[in-house]
């Protein structure tokens, strides 16, 4: 009791009984655990969504997910956007708003400064679509190598053999798994990886177009082209009307995530759905466990992998 009233700024302590509390928790580096005076209170939690995703559909379908797993569990869902190279300080002011824990889509996920605030705060979090998990903080993901190398099967069993890649953004960890992915299936069918046929991108529309276009411009350019989101897969199907191609008739192609923007470009894209509205209500209730534990004393590190599904459409064909 007597801790308690000096953390919480009781004036009814000695100051000789204060002092040797406050030394203390100096030499022991103590912090409250803001989770569990909350819920002494009976106080709602709060959750703090940091956000800087290029895709806004991807964004989308995450947030729908987030809301209403926060409506199910009762959650105050504080949502925080940040530019590149701000997430440490977007961060700082979520966590000096007094949030119980964080969670943390891609790109966040793998921005090693944000990783180590959290990790030195000690504030519950969980990864989103991280590509590969994280010591000492939860995650929710696909098998994105799994996922990419599934695809590239697929189009290999459609006569396939020139199959151009656009990559995803070099700051997620999940698109090098893709790319990856892509190459142990060309392995697999005995063909060679030639770096002609992989185009940068930063799963934006805008960043699918350039690549769309430097792997059109070749001299031989592919016949199928597997995009590593549904954006730049669109941005795909875009260059390739704009120079008359027949899609899927004379051009393959595929993306990634199963947005909403799939089912809305023409012809429909063939796409690897990746279930972003479940993942971000699964990364809300592996949080709500891990801030319950923590208020008995210990932190809750959870992992869960999440299923992937082929979503054949109308923008594949067997090679002519």
């Amino acid at each position: 009791m007597t801790v308690s009233r000096v953390i919480n700024g009781g004036k009814n302590v000695r100051s000789a009984t204060r002092e040797v509390v406050e030394t203390a928790i100096t030499d022991l580096g103590f912090s409250p655990n803001l989770a569990a005076r909350r819920l002494a209170a009976g106080e709602n939690r709060r959750v703090g969504l940091l956000y800087s995703n290029p895709s806004a559909a991807y964004l989308s379908e995450f947030l729908v997910g987030s809301l209403d797993e926060a409506r199910r569990s009762d959650v105050q869902l504080i949502v925080e956007k940040c530019d590149v190279g701000s997430e440490v300080a977007a961060a700082r002011h979520l966590l000096e708003s007094r949030i119980d824990g964080l969670i943390l889509p891609p790109p966040l996920c793998n921005s090693r400064e944000l990783v180590d605030l959290v990790r030195k705060e000690r504030i519950p979090a969980v990864a989103v679509a991280s590509g590969r998990p994280i010591e000492g903080i939860s995650s929710v993901n696909i098998d994105d190598f799994d996922a990419a190398r599934a695809m590239t099967d697929y189009i290999l069993s459609l006569g396939h053999r020139r199959i151009g890649f656009i990559e995803g953004s070099p700051d997620q960890a999940a698109s090098g798994r893709r790319r990856e992915g892509y190459i142990a299936a060309l392995a697999g069918a005995g063909i060679d990886e030639d770096p002609m046929l992989i185009a940068p991108g930063l799963f934006t529309y805008r960043s699918g177009l350039v690549a769309a276009e430097r792997l059109l411009d070749l001299a031989e350019p592919p016949t199928a082209i597997f995009a590593s989101n549904d954006d730049m897969a669109a941005a795909t199907v875009a260059a390739a009307h704009r120079r008359a191609i027949d899609v899927p008739r004379q051009l393959t192609v595929c993306g990634f995530d199963d947005t909403a923007l799939a089912t809305t470009i023409w012809p429909e894209l063939t796409t690897i759905r990746q279930p972003i509205a479940d993942m971000s209500c699964a990364a809300l209730r592996m949080l709500m466990a891990d801030i319950e534990s923590r208020n008995g004393g210990e932190p809750l590190e959870q992992r869960e992998i999440v299923d992937f599904t082929l979503i054949p459409r109308e923008t594949t064909a067997p090679l002519q």
